[in-house]
């Protein structure tokens, strides 16, 4: 038994340094990304990206205004790149690539000038296909045919990843689009399927790179996991059909949809304030595992071979609405900076991949409410200033030299951890600490 313990302690050991080692290792590599001339030892491919702790994923939108019509320039795009690199992301998520909106495309085109101007620079994307129903946006959409519109979108995603086969390793068709709470645009999974058999049989026809994956990014429901009235034949054949199955999940929307692991149970009244919080959120984490876990579980009594990432999950810093202290009160950058880590520390050690959402605020999602909190789930703010999550990587020099809109990566309320936490509330309670 001694035996036993001592060598899953060594394990655990090893396991330690790996972890450190790729942590240092990440801060290195983005060092040299300014500078340094090596090349890659190989392209790596979507197989080889996905579940893979060494290449840590992220969903990105670089819209700095409250209108997706003004874009982000490629030097913007640019400055981007190099502040997530910094932070050893190494896989972006994109969610369209509609005609008038030439973000993804500026965003690949961004990527191809840094590694051009270093070949040793390295990041990769999932290309995200914008689906929609047919009068989506309307007051009368029509969930059962699709817009005409998507066919232009799948063209365009096609278009790009044979322009970019170095970088676009993952094509998404839809995002949050067989979800029934999407009332303005959801499509049923006939349409998805259609599409993601229609990209690979171009992939057998030699007419996308064969390695390239396919997938649809969905709602934890969408995937079987809640209301079995989602669990039709056409769901069974897109899961067989897609390389592999892209879930969201998120535990701070639940806290006031679903609230019954959020609130604090009364066996942990006594606790302090801080203890609560900290408890709350192992709770949130245990909430999307299981989550996770109910669509794998689906997932693989249709194919037992189909992995499962995770394609969104996130936590808001700020929020006037269900959200915020008058309602479920999940929202701050402590609770934020302890859900990225347990995030990232359960799918790094199970080889998920998570597309954690997102990089940057963005304030065109809720562009009439300005502390709405579509407009704050970034890890860094629009003023340039890294969240608590953040915290630790500026204090490690990760982002010395790098700015954003010319400026510097600084620390949220100026990296008081006492300031900081006089906005942190005990969920449903009027108590703050």
């Amino acid at each position: 038994m001694k035996s036993g313990i001592r060598n899953t302690m060594v394990k655990r050991a090893i396991k330690s340094i790996a972890i450190i080692s790729l942590l240092f290792n990440a801060g290195c590599v983005s060092k040299s990304n300014d500078g340094s001339k090596n090349k890659l030892d190989q392209e790596m491919t979507a197989e080889q990206l996905l579940g893979n702790p060494k290449y840590t994923a992220i969903s990105y939108g670089g819209y700095r205004e409250k209108t997706r019509e003004v874009q982000p320039t490629i030097a913007e795009l640019k400055e981007d790149m190099k502040i997530l690199s910094a932070m050893g992301i190494r896989i972006l998520r994109t969610y369209n690539v509609q005609p008038n909106l030439p973000h993804a495309s500026n965003v690949l085109e961004a990527i191809r000038e840094l590694k051009t101007e270093n070949p040793g620079f390295e990041m990769y994307v999932m290309l995200g296909a914008w689906i929609d129903c047919l009068n989506a946006w309307t007051q009368t959409p029509n969930h059962e045919e699709e817009s005409p519109a998507n066919a232009g979108e799948i063209e365009r995603a096609v278009a790009l990843a044979n322009k970019y086969p170095d970088i676009v390793k993952v094509i998404s068709v839809g995002n949050e689009a067989m979800v029934r709470w999407a009332a303005s645009y959801f499509v049923r999974p006939n349409i998805i399927l259609k599409w993601v058999n229609h990209l690979q049989n171009l992939k057998k026809e030699g007419q996308l790179p064969k390695d390239l994956w396919i997938t649809c990014s969905d709602d934890y429901a969408s995937w079987g996991g809640a209301d079995p009235s989602y669990r039709v034949k056409d769901l069974e054949d897109l899961i067989v059909a897609v390389d592999y199955v892209s879930m969201h999940t998120y535990p701070y929307h639940n806290s006031h949809y679903n609230p019954a692991f959020w609130k604090v149970p009364d066996n942990e009244m006594s606790l302090s304030d801080v203890e609560k919080v900290d408890s709350a959120m192992r709770r949130a984490l245990e909430f999307a595992k299981n989550q996770y876990e109910i669509v794998s579980g689906y997932v693989k009594s249709i194919d037992s071979t189909k992995q499962v990432h995770i394609g969104e999950t996130g936590w808001a810093t700020i929020s006037n609405g269900h959200y915020g202290q008058r309602g479920s009160r999940a929202t701050d950058e402590y609770k934020q900076g302890l859900y990225y880590k347990l995030m990232r520390d359960w799918t790094n050690k199970n080889d998920i991949s998570c597309f954690y959402f997102e990089a940057f605020d963005e304030k065109w999602k809720d562009a009439n409410n300005i502390n709405g909190s579509e407009n704050h789930f970034g890890l860094i703010n629009l003023d340039g200033q890294a969240k608590y999550p953040l915290w630790e990587a500026v204090d490690q020099g990760i982002f010395d030299g790098l700015t954003r809109d010319g400026k510097k990566i600084t620390k949220t309320y100026d990296g008081d951890k006492i300031k900081l936490m006089k906005d942190v509330y005990v969920p449903n309670t009027d108590y703050h600490h």
